[in-house]
């Protein structure tokens, strides 16, 4: 595992974004006190009702470098493009990206940086990110790290024979390590899918630039992806759950990229009757089934409105 001085030894610097849109103050305090022991991190509000009370607590941490208050929602893409700007302009190397709720382990920016090394000292293909194992903080149960155009072992195929990384075709976005050159390269985040899928276009496009992905064992990030919610299949893992709007992007925004000559094959082949699933299991099961059905319609028709 990397020592703590594993980053400052690095000709590398980074800085963490952290994306904030109403956050439960617990929860960000204990993943800023993280990160603060890392290195630099840069807070970008979308319209939070409580970002002043909170602010003076995150500022207090010395490795707090900014908090900007946008004053309004812009959506997730958009906000991490400002972060992204942000550290362009300030001198930064490398950009850490997280959500709110998640909660990093210890050396955890260490971990993927020490990653980045072996990936780049034994492969002849360029790295656009390395992202961590995701443990579901209610289950404990560890995400794969996949492959979207394999039969079989599609999960877990370990990097160049690395012990600890790993092949990946998506990386989620919290947590993810991204050098600045590859975001000028390829591009930053697509703003106009605003909150859903914006991991996934990006994974996808890089990719079919020629770069690879890189999973590491070497940081651990706890993270619920969804709502949290009693139902066993969602405690578990095995089925992400979102309120009605939030559907709306998501239907939205994975049927665009069903149109989209870089999304994979093999991912298309296999979204596309889980998204029929899940619709008809949000359909029967939840109470909102109206607001749903709505939205899931809703999201069908618009995607056509969106840039390719």
């Amino acid at each position: 595992m990397p020592s703590a001085n594993s980053v400052v030894d690095t000709p590398w610097r980074h800085c963490a974004i952290v994306v904030t849109f109403e956050p439960d103050p617990t929860a960000l305090l204990k993943l800023i006190s993280q990160l603060d022991k890392e290195g630099d991190f840069l807070i970008i509000d979308n319209g939070s009702g409580n970002i002043d009370e909170l602010a003076p607590s995150l500022r207090a941490y010395s490795q707090c470098r900014a908090i900007e208050k946008l004053g309004e929602n812009i959506g997730l893409a958009l906000a991490l493009n400002r972060g992204i700007d942000w550290a362009r302009s300030a001198g930064y190397s490398h950009v850490i990206l997280f959500d709110q709720d998640s909660r990093p382990g210890d050396l955890f920016a260490a971990g993927l940086f020490a990653a980045l090394k072996r990936a780049k000292s034994t492969s002849g293909r360029p790295i656009a990110a390395v992202g961590p194992r995701i443990m579901n903080p209610q289950s404990m149960r560890q995400t794969p790290f996949k492959l979207f155009n394999r039969l079989l072992g599609r999960s877990n195929r370990r990097y160049h024979g690395l012990s600890h990384d790993f092949q990946a075709d998506f990386l989620i976005t919290s947590g993810t390590l991204v050098p600045l050159e590859v975001l000028d390269e390829v591009g930053a985040m697509k703003a106009d899918y605003f909150i859903d899928n914006i991991d996934l276009e990006w994974c996808f496009r890089v990719k079919a630039r020629g770069y690879d992905l890189i999973g590491t064992d070497s940081a651990i990030l706890y993270h619920a992806i969804g709502e949290r919610s009693a139902h066993p299949w969602v405690r578990a893992g095995l089925i992400a759950q979102h309120n009605p709007t939030r559907t709306y992007y998501s239907s939205r925004n994975r049927v665009h990229l069903y149109g989209s000559s870089y999304a994979p094959l093999g991912w298309k082949l296999r979204d596309i009757p889980r998204f029929a699933l899940k619709a008809v299991w949000l359909l029967l099961s939840s109470s909102e089934r109206r607001a749903y059905a709505d939205n899931i319609r809703r999201g069908i028709n618009d995607a056509s409105e969106l840039s390719r």
